[in-house]
């Protein structure tokens, strides 16, 4: 037991004389553990916002939009698009907004040119808009039946617009559509699965026909499904839209590009892991290269052993110690490094943190038997020599 503690004690005392030398062989195992435990909790990480996101949003919107084979530039979809839709059995709601080109929105005199060049789209939009996207107002109203009944001069602003705007909560605000004041009454929040609704300025379809010149009929409808029944509803809508007319319809769902987003998050973590893998190999190939190295620097320190009585083995069981506690330590600062790395990303992100504590052993392990099997030629090479050769190394 003396013997087993003292060649422990001496593999140790190797180490801590010589600590530059020891950080510098133990980089290899940090940033390999490091990278691959971060890899993986951040990609983890990531991934559980996406589906929380994914879970508040729902995975049954659906969005329809208009196209023509004929190639007309403005193709709108029938004006009872929204109770055609409706008719399908699987669909709980829709809502329908029409694009209206050739409307400029000035949010103030004078900034006519800029917003020609850079025009903000204006929409039209049917009262229960807000309810299908399933948001809500950051700041007063939607749009409902009394700004078309009383002929209200009403626009909501999308959130990203409203910043643009300057906006103010509760401000009143009048903005100009086609030279005609509109008065701002509310702000919508904003929508992740469809963020060009954002910077968009929404108006009641009367205003679009009577007051801004347009046809207001739909071309876009916003849909949503029974669960389970996403895919199969968007396969309908088409034929029940269309029903043997010439207008063509194109569906999207856009929670897919989430998911999509959530696999290429998938794709980030398995390179992330190479990456760490490659670095525990070249962490490994310099521990070999560093060790080799310090068997001839110590060449006296292992003379003097030999000759006082130790062993062949002894000598190559002090430096594969070392490998040893290299590998450990190595290991344990690289995945305390890694899920440091994870906790202060998600903070900034707003992730709720995953850290993946089952498979951090498994990456210590690994970093571990690299550290080991890389220290296995400096070893033997040490236990090779002979209490005379190490006076002409030395």
């Amino acid at each position: 037991m003396s013997r087993s503690q003292d060649l422990v004690g001496v593999a140790w005392a190797g180490l801590r004389a010589r600590k530059v030398r020891t950080m510098m062989i133990m980089l290899g195992p940090v940033i390999g553990v490091a990278a691959m435990v971060s890899a993986v909790g951040l990609t983890e990480s990531a991934k559980g916002a996406l589906q929380a996101q994914l879970a508040q949003l729902g995975t049954n919107l659906i969005v329809a939009q208009a196209g023509s084979s004929f190639g007309s530039q403005n193709p709108t979809l029938p004006a009872n698009a929204v109770e055609r839709v409706e008719n399908i059995s699987t669909v709980t709601s829709a809502a329908a907004t029409a694009n209206l080109s050739g409307v400029i929105a000035l949010p103030i005199q004078g900034a006519s040119t800029y917003y020609q060049a850079f025009p903000v789209p204006v929409r039209a939009a049917g009262d229960d808009l807000p309810s299908v996207l399933g948001v809500s107002l950051t700041n007063g109203r939607w749009l409902n039946a009394s700004d078309t009944s009383l002929h209200l001069h009403s626009v909501v602003l999308g959130e990203g617009i409203a910043k643009q705007y300057g906006y103010l909560p509760g401000e009143t605000r009048t903005i100009q559509l086609n030279g005609k004041n509109f008065g701002v009454v509310g702000v919508l929040d904003s929508v992740p699965l469809d963020p060009t609704l954002d910077n968009a300025a929404f108006v009641t379809e009367w205003a679009a026909k009577h007051l801004l010149g347009t046809n207001g009929r739909p071309n876009q409808l916003y849909i949503r499904a029974l669960t389970g029944t996403t895919t199969a509803t968007a396969k309908a809508v088409p034929t029940a839209v269309n029903l043997g007319g010439t207008v063509q319809v194109s569906t999207q769902v856009p929670s897919d590009a989430l998911k999509a987003q959530s696999q290429a998050n998938k794709t980030l973590q398995e390179v992330a892991l190479l990456a760490g893998l490659l670095a525990l190999t070249v962490g490994g190939i310099g521990i070999a290269n560093v060790m080799s190295i310090s068997v001839i620097q110590r060449s006296a320190e292992i003379g003097i052993r030999r000759a006082v009585g130790h062993s062949r083995s002894t000598v190559g069981a002090q430096f594969l110690l070392e490998s040893l506690f290299v590998g450990i330590l190595g290991g344990l600062v690289g995945a305390v490094l890694g899920i440091l790395v994870v906790y202060g990303v998600s903070a900034l992100a707003g992730w709720v943190t995953v850290i993946a504590y089952a498979e951090v052993p498994v990456w210590m392990g690994l970093a571990l038997l690299v550290s080991v099997v890389a220290g296995l030629y400096p070893s033997i090479k040490a236990a090779r020599l002979e209490p005379l050769e190490t006076l002409r190394l030395g």
